[in-house]
């Protein structure tokens, strides 16, 4: 029989071994990009409520720069899309797949044309919209406690400091009294850029007080034609490398995604340029000139512009139409099911005719 000393020496080493596993794992999961850190943002609930989300539903183009590599999805399922979980189970999810595929098949002819795709589109965006103004309602309770219905630049930078680790109390007084705060320069540099997109969303005449309304176009800039035009030339200024206000392929494809630390990630990296280059060349670059303006890139950035989501409904068929006949049927869309739902459904042309 093992001694105790014996037994909690052997279960010593165990946890040692598990621990540098851990740590190994941890080294070699970098993330591609920024995007991907948005799940960490939500540890954070005070200032998850209170700070521009990068990621906007609906939205090609997430807010630092990066591809929205949810937007297919997004576009599709809408709200619904918490109910396609990669761990749920298959046969749910094709039926949920099936009973909106006979919504957007609005005249009933078992295909999907680009034309009803898009209605579909449009009306998906907008479910989006309307949950970005719920949360706003929310979320601008949490900076107007006193609720007069205005919120001025000097309270929401106190809430913004307190839910970063500054006493709340301490700050408010030394703004009151004009007082200088000590903060770091990272720090004031998110909000000398919150600041000014403060003042785009005060609308004329400008008072430096946000409403409601004000204060959705501040968090979400897709709900106000001027805040996307300022979230353009945001984005422009970041990957525009010679200062021309335009952007061409190799600016685009060009922003820094991190060091590259082994072969795993250069290929995550050279993916990710593969996928800019073709997003560039194929959708934004509208005249195909090898530049793309701010005029391309709002207009790309507009996800309620029906143009765009004609083109989008087009691009989708596109990709699961193996019979070529520019519709999509049940089956392809279930053998696709990967790219509309995120959500891989095995098996899907037996299990069609079995739920049919």
């Amino acid at each position: 029989m093992m001694s105790r000393q014996a037994f909690l020496c052997s279960l010593g080493s165990v946890y040692l071994s598990l621990l540098f596993i851990f740590l190994l794992m941890d080294v070699y999961a970098r993330p591609a990009n920024n995007s991907v850190l948005k799940e960490k943002a939500a540890d954070s609930k005070d200032e998850n409520e209170i700070l521009p989300p990068d990621h906007l539903n609906g939205v090609k183009m997430e807010m630092d720069g990066h591809l929205n590599k949810e937007f297919h999805q997004e576009v599709f399922l809408g709200k619904e899309m918490e109910e396609f979980e990669e761990d749920s189970e298959p046969r749910k999810n094709r039926k949920k797949l099936m009973v909106i595929f006979s919504k957007v098949d609005v005249n009933n002819d078992k295909k999907i044309g680009a034309k009803e795709m898009q209605r579909w589109i449009m009306e998906k965006t907008d479910e989006h919209f309307q949950e970005a103004v719920e949360e706003n309602k929310m979320h601008f309770r949490a900076v107007d406690p006193d609720g007069d219905g205005h919120v001025s630049w000097d309270e929401y930078k106190i809430k913004f400091l307190a839910s970063k680790g500054f006493n709340e109390k301490e700050i408010a007084e030394k703004i009151k009294n004009n007082e200088e705060l000590k903060i770091d320069e990272e720090t004031q540099e998110v909000l000398d850029n919150l600041k000014d997109r403060w003042y785009q969303a005060d609308n004329p005449p400008p008072d430096l007080l946000l409403n409601e309304e004000e204060f959705l176009s501040f968090l979400h800039p897709e709900h106000s034609r001027g805040m996307l035009k300022f979230m353009v030339k945001e984005i422009i200024r970041d990957l525009d490398q010679d200062g021309d206000k335009k952007l061409t392929l190799s600016e685009f494809i060009s922003l820094p995604v991190g060091t590259v630390e082994n072969q795993q990630a250069q290929d995550i990296d050279d993916d990710w340029v593969k996928d800019r280059r073709k997003e560039f060349e194929e959708v934004i670059d509208a005249n195909h000139d090898g530049i793309v303006t701010m005029e391309e890139l709002e207009e790309y950035m507009d996800p309620m512009n029906e143009y765009n989501a004609l083109n989008e409904a087009k691009q989708m068929i596109a990709v699961a139409d193996e019979n070529q006949n520019h519709h999509l049927e049940l089956e392809e869309i279930l053998k696709y099911s990967e790219y509309f739902t995120g959500s891989k459904l095995m098996d899907y042309a037996r299990n069609v005719h079995e739920e049919f």
